[in-house]
């Protein structure tokens, strides 16, 4: 299986052919407009689009056999993290598509912030097959700002939960040190950041393969952010 995560940072209906190019199975979107909104050459086989602006949600695309289902347990309270059941191929999963939102009501709640918020009031979920991917807008690095719970905080309880980063598992690098960013600021490659992740369950990580974030002179002039790519043999 293989999973792609993207930024598009809007107007994904002229971007799609792009994230096609590398056969995804599953492809989560932010900044992603609604399915009124998308016009693709090859539709998906299933589709699931959740937000407030019809121009900027969160996108699941389906390029395969995978099949979507929101959970009941669903809390539109905390944005975006949104909880999906996915089936096909004779086994589920639960898919956790990330987009972390502001809170204005709440500037101690914002970013990850929203995460941590969500993790908890999620957390029969935790001991599922689980993927949590997408744009965190966090890092470490920024721990010291005031939050609910900070990156430090959310990366903590979701070990405790057996659900490790398979960028930093992988490649053996510390959280708040990555080398390979995949954000930047105004799309300068000065300011540059490491906010996007894929978080999975042990079961998963054992059958991890491969994790790829896109190159800067492919994908800049489409996104302020890079894609995460990641495959799994189940």
């Amino acid at each position: 299986m293989r999973i792609i995560s993207w930024n598009c940072q809007g107007a994904f209906r002229k971007k799609v052919d792009l994230v096609l190019n590398y056969n995804p199975d599953i492809i989560v979107v932010q900044e992603c407009e609604c399915e009124d909104n998308l016009k693709f050459n090859k539709k998906p086989n299933d589709f699931f689009w959740y937000g407030n602006n019809i121009h900027k949600g969160i996108g699941v695309f389906s390029y395969s056999d995978y099949k979507f289902e929101l959970l009941e347990i669903f809390n539109p309270v905390y944005r975006y993290i949104i909880p999906i059941h996915v089936t096909g191929y004779g086994h589920s999963f639960i898919l956790f598509a990330i987009w972390a939102m502001g809170n204005k009501e709440n500037w101690e709640a914002r970013y990850i912030g929203q995460i941590w918020l969500a993790i908890n009031y999620y957390t029969s979920l935790l001991n599922n097959s689980v993927i949590l991917i997408g744009d965190f807008n966090s890092n470490k690095i920024w721990d010291y700002k005031d939050r609910v719970g900070n990156h430090s905080s959310v990366v903590s309880l979701l070990e405790e939960n057996n659900i490790h980063s398979v960028y930093h598992k992988h490649l053996n690098h510390e959280q708040g040190k990555e080398i390979n960013p995949t954000f930047f600021l105004q799309r300068n490659q000065k300011k540059s950041y490491h906010i996007d992740y894929c978080f999975v369950s042990n079961d998963f990580y054992d059958s991890f393969q491969n994790i790829e974030i896109g190159k800067y002179e492919n994908w800049i002039t489409f996104s302020d952010h890079l894609p995460l790519i990641i495959d799994f043999n189940l």
